[in-house]
């Protein structure tokens, strides 16, 4: 992001900003236009990356690159439509994600995956889920709900994986909060209780068609403002490592445009 800047700065005039890539470019993208003076310059993405999960709960068609800039010219016509960002804050400046945080299982699978050229798309997270799980051990995390009050709903957590999700979906389609909607002024925070390897390993392909969400270890719940703690436990935004817990996560109604 720093990279981005001095180059923006000589940016008098932008009808948008079209990204071509994954999930990891339109990260990059709304940390440039959130919140800054620019943050009504509407965004268009034209999917190319491995998970293009952001892409995906746009509606954005994939694997199809003139259908998505149809889609991008017909909506700078109309102007797009507002999207829902989360602001993350912790140690350092904030960050805005598109999609979900991940913290945990989830975020150590990401990490892994990240450092593979190959397989690519979704084979690549499922090898490094079943590589991650033969050593991962469960998480004890806290975890404040501020959505009711100012002062909070404190828990202990043992959990896999903590997830705060804008989309519906990580991984290049695993659909662990299929209901979510990135215009609805909330987030969804999904938690996996600890499992077995086998419980876990029967669950998961669950996830890619949303049955995964009868099962009693799995729990999600709607949240606006959400922080999240656990010892030594690296966090991930959109798939770009963001630093360590704790950091405090809250959705931002319509903190973007989007050409979709």
């Amino acid at each position: 992001m720093a990279e981005c800047g001095p180059s923006f700065q000589t940016v008098s005039e932008l009808d948008a900003l079209v990204v071509v890539g994954g999930d990891g470019l339109v990260h990059l993208a709304v940390n440039v236009l959130a919140g800054s003076e620019w943050d009504r310059v509407p965004l268009g993405i034209v999917p190319s990356g491995t998970g293009n999960d952001t892409a995906r709960a746009l509606g954005v068609p994939l694997d199809d690159v003139p259908a998505a800039c149809s889609r991008i010219a017909a909506a700078l016509v109309t102007g797009g439509r507002p999207m829902d960002l989360g602001r993350i804050t912790g140690d350092g400046p904030p960050r805005w994600f598109a999609c979900v945080v991940s913290a945990g299982f989830d975020a150590a699978v990401n990490a892994r995956a990240n450092a593979w050229r190959w397989p690519r798309g979704r084979s690549r997270y499922n090898l490094a889920m079943v590589r991650e799980l033969a050593t991962f051990r469960a998480i004890d995390y806290t975890v404040t709900d501020f959505t009711a009050s100012d002062d909070g709903d404190t828990w202990r957590q043992g959990a896999m994986l903590i997830s705060v999700a804008n989309g519906q979906s990580i991984g290049g389609g695993m659909r662990i909060t299929p209901a979510a909607r990135v215009d609805d002024g909330l987030l969804d925070l999904f938690i996996v209780k600890p499992l077995s390897r086998g419980a876990f390993l029967a669950v998961f392909p669950k996830v890619f068609s949303g049955r995964h969400l009868g099962h009693p270890a799995v729990e999600i719940r709607q949240v606006r403002k959400v922080q999240i703690s656990a010892a030594n436990i690296q966090a991930y935004a959109d798939g770009e490592r963001i630093g360590a817990l704790p950091l405090t996560i809250e959705v931002v109604p319509g903190a973007v445009r989007v050409l979709a």
